[in-house]
């Protein structure tokens, strides 16, 4: 193992500066990436890519989470206990399925499936400062989150490291969530990216590592596939899932729904958060850039009301200068939670690690996968449009099934997945409130929504349209039958008496009488919107005898000389 890999802390107290004595004690950072998943059968109105994913020849990357619930009772500890009573009833049954107390043999599992892999053991960030060495972090674990029925997929990694420096913690967590750079510098490094990110395995073996600064990698393939390309560390974790827009082979492909910039939770525990300046939490808010001379990230104007919008302060203390409390940080795509190391009414008042891990994670990836769904569903139905060829009937029939099919899935997720409050404890609803008040969630779903109801008030006016016009159809041919039908029944029916006739001349009447009527009907029904306009005509008693006459030789002109 490397030397840098020996100790983390060793590492970062020679390179980086401790700003103002501020340690922060234990830090720990959670990143979510929620991403789309393409179809793996255009046929199948369910797609469960979590069957396929260990089917691949990947050697068993990734292995299913057994579920607290299925395991051994003796194994089910308190905070497994303490995480399931958080939640209401509506979103136990989503989060954890339900049991088989309503019966023998009633099992309802859970619609979230897990997966995990455990090759990746540390990371080996590089920061752009060429004074500072680089700094390990341990892997607490690597998840991917599946929907039943939802074609989303979010990734989950969770990362930790302890006695760090304060503006060391501040340039991790404006670093490395980021899928791709947006620029480049001057010395070519990606804009706001880390110089280097390095996956490492148990034994130090660097398993990927970033490829930020390969700028011509990122410009070739946002003009090839007109969509970006993500950083070579993300798409090895990702395995053996594969970029949509790429030429790589996979049965299972996802595109990004969201921008470069990936959700993240963050935890930091310090001996005394009294001496955080106003400047630094705003920073953690935001995920903003470290700066040693205590100036806002931002201009005041725009943080004036940063802490009414922003801080969430029912344990936190502004007037016991030795021991704050807990302040939370919400500012919808960063969570952040300040700690008091000392603060001994952590667990009690749910603001210690285990409730950061674990309830504060729940709701924040509850809230997340709600915006991912609303986009995926935005994105389905400006595909179906731009698909749709108005003039094509088989496009129209094509454009219909998809949008009864992505009816059913809102339809689903409205009555399986959406929450307004997940839980009655005072903070936690109100924090998941305050997240999804700043994603903008119940405004996404309002849009997708109303778009959604548009696009069948357009197919049921378009199936009223066609019956309309079928029926029109149908009274002209019943109008013009009605003469032969009137004249038959007034001659009679012995007009010709060929009752006693042999078969063969009765077969060749009645084809002499067949084919013509049939002749007659199908002319008839070619021309019966022309026919229905002149029926109109006649039944007009304001109409002129010569536009009604008009209107009747225009049954029999062609369409160029009726344009003149």
């Amino acid at each position: 193992m490397e030397q840098s890999t020996s100790a983390n802390t060793s590492d970062v107290g020679e390179g980086i500066s401790l700003d103002r004595g501020l340690v922060v004690r234990h830090f720990r950072q959670i990143v979510l990436w929620p991403l789309q998943l393409m179809p793996i059968r255009d046929d199948l109105p369910i797609q469960k890519h979590c069957d396929f994913i260990q089917t691949q020849d990947f050697t068993n990357l990734w292995r299913e989470v057994e579920d607290e619930f299925t395991g051994d009772p003796s194994l089910f500890q308190e905070r497994h206990y303490s995480e399931f009573i958080t939640f209401l009833p509506s979103v136990q049954r989503f989060l954890y399925g339900e049991g088989t107390g309503r019966g023998p043999g009633i099992n309802q599992e859970s619609p979230i499936r897990v997966f995990r892999r455990t090759d990746v053991a540390r990371v080996r960030m590089t920061y752009p400062d060429t004074g500072t060495l680089p700094v390990i972090f341990e892997v607490a674990h690597i998840d991917l989150y599946f929907f039943y029925d939802i074609d989303i997929v979010i990734l989950a990694m969770e990362i930790f490291a302890d006695d760090l420096p304060l503006a060391c913690v501040e340039d991790t967590m404006l670093r490395f969530a980021r899928g791709y750079p947006t620029y480049w510098e001057s010395e070519g490094q990606g804009g706001h990216c880390l110089k280097k990110a390095e996956w490492l395995a148990r034994d130090g073996t660097v398993l990927a590592s970033s490829d930020y600064e390969h700028r011509e990698k990122y410009l070739s393939f946002a003009c090839q596939y007109r969509a970006p390309c993500i950083a070579s560390h993300w798409e090895f974790l990702l395995e053996p899932l594969v970029l949509h827009h790429s030429g790589k082979t996979g049965l299972i492909r996802y595109r990004q729904i969201e921008s470069h910039l990936l959700p993240l939770m963050a935890y930091l525990t310090i001996d005394n958060p009294a001496e955080l300046a106003r400047e630094d939490f705003i920073r953690l808010g935001l995920a903003a850039a470290p700066d040693s001379s205590d100036s806002l990230p931002y201009s005041e104007q725009d943080l004036g009301d940063f802490e009414k919008r922003c801080f969430y302060d029912r344990y936190w203390r502004n007037r016991d200068h030795a021991r704050r409390g807990t302040r939370f940080i919400c500012s919808g795509r960063v969570f952040t939670e300040v700690s008091d190391c000392g603060d001994r009414l952590s667990a009690t008042r749910k603001t210690g690690l285990e409730q950061f891990r674990h309830e504060y994670f729940v709701l924040f990836l509850i809230s997340h996968f709600h915006k991912a769904t609303m986009l995926m569903l935005s994105d389905r139905l400006v595909d179906a449009l731009n698909r749709l060829e108005p003039d094509n009937l088989e496009s129209i029939r094509h454009f219909r099934s998809m949008i009864r099919q992505i009816l059913g899935v809102f339809l689903r997720f409205t009555h399986r997945y959406w929450f307004q409050d997940v839980s009655e404890h005072t903070q936690v609803k109100e924090l998941f409130r305050m997240t999804n008040r700043h994603l903008g969630t119940a405004q996404l779903y309002t849009e997708v929504r109303e778009a959604i109801e548009d696009m069948s008030q357009y197919l049921d006016s378009d199936v009223l349209r066609r019956q309309g016009e079928t029926m029109v159809r149908l009274t002209v041919v019943t109008t013009v039958g009605l003469i032969g039908m009137a004249t038959t029944g007034f001659l009679g029916m012995n007009l010709i008496a060929e009752a006693d006739s042999p078969f063969v001349k009765k077969l060749f009447i009645f084809l002499s009488v067949l084919i013509p009527t049939t002749a007659v009907t199908l002319y008839t029904i070619f021309k019966s919107r022309r026919l229905s306009e002149f029926l109109e005509k006649i039944s007009d008693e304001h109409t002129l005898w010569r536009a009604k006459l008009s209107a009747f030789l225009d049954v029999w002109r062609a369409k160029h000389d009726r344009l003149r």
